[in-house]
């Protein structure tokens, strides 16, 4: 099994699943480049330049056809890797899955606009004060990645996805909600199973044992009764 984190985490946020799975397989938990315990990106990364270094990454570790349980961004690179590369997965499990681009609302794009006149007089009280939190607390190279990141859409990449997926999201998540990522990527992949478990974004952690429940059953082809 191949766990795939989310952005600005790291391969612990897996621990009590791993704990569990490496019972039953090899487990394999890679820090992505930038962050974890992993080295820095050498440029700003895409989605794209991602799913490669994890095509590579499971060459070199020598994984036949892993399942892969894939968080948030760990699922950007996921559905990537999955729509080009069909063979390279047994099961997908995605949880908290992002990878949607919302249309743009009149705020957003005011505010967009806001944030290029003040950035043309006071870059640095703009880089300050417009953006989310986690985007101002990355340094000046993880947030051209990241902008990069999240300005993909994945919805035609997930329309590619070959391999058997179970979608698990939180029923209290505001970050991907299930109704919305959850029931997009669901109708997208051909076959997926949608569910809500008890949690927020980190539902895979906060509700563990019921997560690790699902995910064996699914990988076993059975039905939770």
């Amino acid at each position: 099994m191949l766990f795939l984190h989310g952005y600005m985490s790291c391969k612990e946020s897996f621990y009590y699943n791993i704990k569990e799975f490496e019972k039953h397989f090899r487990v394999t938990a890679p820090d992505f480049p930038g962050f974890g315990a992993s080295s820095p990106i050498p440029a700003a990364w895409s989605v794209s330049d991602y799913a490669d270094w994890l095509e590579q990454f499971i060459a070199l570790s020598r994984l036949s056809s892993p399942h892969i349980v894939a968080h948030s961004f760990g699922a950007r690179v996921a559905i990537k890797l999955a729509a080009r590369r069909s063979d390279i997965l047994d099961k997908l499990v995605i949880t908290g899955g992002a990878g949607l681009v919302k249309p743009r609302t009149r705020a957003y794009k005011a505010k967009v606009a806001a944030y290029r006149l003040v950035k043309k007089i006071a870059p640095r009280f703009a880089e300050k004060k417009f953006g989310s939190s986690e985007y101002r607390s990355l340094p000046p190279l993880m947030r051209e990645s990241y902008k990069k990141i999240v300005n993909e859409d994945l919805r035609a990449d997930a329309a590619k996805i070959k391999s058997p997926a179970l979608l698990l999201y939180g029923d209290k998540d505001t970050v991907t909600p299930a109704g919305e990522e959850g029931s997009i990527f669901a109708a997208a992949i051909d076959g997926a199973r949608l569910e809500t478990i008890s949690g927020g974004h980190f539902c895979f952690s906060q509700n563990s044992k019921e997560f690790n429940s699902k995910v064996i059953a699914f990988l076993n082809g059975e039905r939770e009764k």
